[in-house]
Parts: C-alpha cells; structure tokens; sequence
C-alpha cells in the first residue's frame, strides 16, 4: 500500500502524500453530518470510497454507538471507518469489532452518581424556556448527557433552542451552578451540539479515544471537528499535542479541507 507521510511547510501548511500510515479522525455532529441529522450519502461516500484510500478513518463522537449508527445510515455503513469511538472512546470499535467498553457507574459509584442526576433534574426544574419537552437527562455508558430543553424536541425546537441559548447561555450557566455545587463530584462537562451538555469523569473527553491509536499514528493524527473552541467538546482533542487539529464550520467545509490536504 502507498504511504502516508506529513510534511509540515515554512508557510505553516501541512502537506500530505499518500501513504496509509495517517489517520483522520471525525466529530460527527457538524462536522460529517448537520447537528442530529443523517449523513449526505456523498460525504459518505468521499469517505469511505475515496478517503479511505489514501489514510485510515475514524469517528469520534459524545454520542452512542445507536446514534452514530442512525445518522451514518446504520452499522453497515459504520463499519466501513477504521474506528468508531462512541462517547469519547469509552465504547471504541475497531473495523466493526467492539474493542473496550469503561462504565460511568464503575467509576462515580451510585451514591455519586445519583447525588449528579438529582442536583441537574432539580436545576433544571427552575429554568424557564420558551419550550421544554422530555429526555432531560441520557445516561450513557462513560458519561451522562444533559439537554435542558429535553432531547425530544422538534428540529425546528432543536434550532430555536440553539439561537436562545446563544444569547442566553443556558448550558454556561448550568456547568458553572455543577461546578459551584459539586465540586468534588469528578466530573468536566463539554458543550456539544445543539441542545445540551455532556458529563463524564475528569480526562474522558474525546482525548481518551487517543490511548488506541498513538503508538501506530505517532505524529500523524489529524482531528476535524466544529467544537474547538474552549468549552466545546472537541476543544481538548484539537489541542492535544499528539493531534494535528483542523476546525471546520461543516460537513463541506470538511471535504473541501481534505481535499485541499490529500488532492494537491
């Protein structure tokens, strides 16, 4: 097979010439997909019909494995990546294959973990929106997801939530209160996607998926993702120093990006 190395220029840039010993990692939300919504069947296809060609591919997401799956068309179509790193990595997959799977009720206990669930429901029970429906809390296997506005909402819900909380920042507010009340809980909390907030003990972000590919992609792993800014869930793994991060604002932005890498 050809080979992948990275050549990084005076300029700053990165150049790519092809060899397989690269591997790009994917957000999903907002970055292969719209937020929630199922991936373009031609993103999908320049993935892995093109892409794969030239490096090994991966997703990294906060949300589970079922989830991933509806929005890539179903467990046929992610299998076809490398790897798939459903909540951060702490359920990782391998060429369709479950590698590890790390429990957040291993970890925090039930004592913990029902002191962190009782605190955010009765938050949450004080906010006032302009809609709440349900599904306010989503207990994952290595974290806990929050939407105040309730993961039942409509599109058209999902969207307007996103613009108030904009302005009004909901989520912000509601992780400082966590961090005021529970500062012993040991857990970070990221802001992800449209409507809510993920929850998981301290160092799970999407840089624990890293501890299954940085001895064979030593200095050739590359990190696309929307979130990079500083409280957003992809913030930790686009710093990481053994990442090369790329922000992108959506799924075509991240083609024309890696076409600009691998194509010139």
């Amino acid at each position: 097979m050809a080979s992948i190395t990275v050549n990084r220029l005076l300029s700053g840039t990165i150049k790519l010439v092809c060899n397989r010993s690269t591997i790009c990692l994917f957000d999903v939300d907002g970055t292969v997909t719209d937020p929630r919504q199922p991936i373009d069947p031609s993103v999908r296809s320049f993935m892995v019909d093109e892409l794969k060609k030239k490096t090994l591919i991966g997703l990294v997401s906060g949300s589970d494995i079922s989830k991933i799956e509806e929005q890539l068309g179903g467990p046929e179509y992610t299998a076809q990546f490398d790897y798939v790193f459903a909540e951060n990595g702490l359920v990782a997959f391998k060429n369709g294959e479950e590698l590890k799977k790390q429990t957040i009720v291993d970890y925090l206990g039930e004592e913990k973990l029902q002191t962190f669930i009782n605190f955010a429901l009765g938050y949450m029970s004080k906010i006032q929106l302009p809609v709440k429906r349900g599904n306010f809390v989503e207990f994952r296997t290595g974290m806990i997801n929050i939407s105040p506005v309730g993961r039942s909402c409509s599109k058209i819900e999902r969207d307007n939530f996103e613009e108030y909380d904009k302005v009004h920042n909901i989520r912000k507010k509601f992780i400082e209160s966590i961090k005021e009340n529970l500062p012993d809980i040991g857990l970070t909390y990221s802001i992800g996607g449209q409507i809510s907030f993920d929850c998981f003990p301290i160092g799970w972000d999407k840089r624990f998926c890293l501890r299954y590919v940085e001895d064979e992609f030593k200095e050739n792993i590359h990190f696309f993702g929307d979130k990079t800014f500083v409280g957003g869930n992809d913030h930790e793994i686009f710093n990481d120093p053994r990442v090369i991060g790329h922000t992108v604002i959506n799924p075509r932005d991240t083609i024309s990006q890696l076409n600009n890498l691998f194509n010139k």
